[in-house]
C-alpha cells in the first residue's frame, strides 16, 4: 500500500469505514485481477488528491469474505463510496479518474452543506 491508502479488512472495516467522519472510497480488489491492477494507479492518484478531505482504502476480496458478502460484491474491481456509515455510490469495473472524482466531489459537497 501507499502512504495515502490504507488496507482494511473484516476486522477493522466498521471502525475505519463506517465510523469515519469523512467520505470513504473502498476499492474492493484482488491480486489476481487484471482490471484491479489497471485501476490501482488511478485509485492511488485519487487518494493523494483527496488526502485530508476523503479517505481511500482497499479491501482484498479473497481475504475478507464478510465484507464481500455484506455489501454484495459480485464483480471486481468495485469502488463503493461510504459516508456516515452508509453506502452512497458504487462503481463497478475500470472507470476514469474524472468519473470517480465527480462522485467523491458530489459527496464532499453534500458533507459541507
Amino acid at each position: 500500500m501507499s502512504e495515502y491508502i490504507e488496507e482494511v479488512n473484516d476486522g477493522n472495516f466498521e471502525q475505519l469505514v463506517l465510523q469515519s467522519n469523512r467520505p470513504v472510497l473502498v476499492d474492493f480488489w484482488a491480486q489476481w485481477c487484471g482490471p484491479c491492477r489497471m485501476l490501482a494507479p488511478i485509485v492511488e492518484s485519487l487518494a493523494k488528491q483527496y488526502a485530508g478531505n476523503a479517505q481511500v482504502v482497499k479491501l482484498n476480496v479473497d481475504d475478507n469474505p464478510s465484507a464481500v458478502q455484506r455489501y454484495r460484491i459480485q464483480a471486481i474491481p468495485t469502488l463503493v463510496l461510504f459516508q456516515n456509515g452508509e453506502e452512497k455510490d458504487r462503481m463497478i469495473g475500470v472507470t476514469t479518474k474524472a468519473a470517480i472524482a465527480r462522485t467523491i466531489d458530489a459527496h464532499l459537497g453534500a458533507a459541507s452543506n
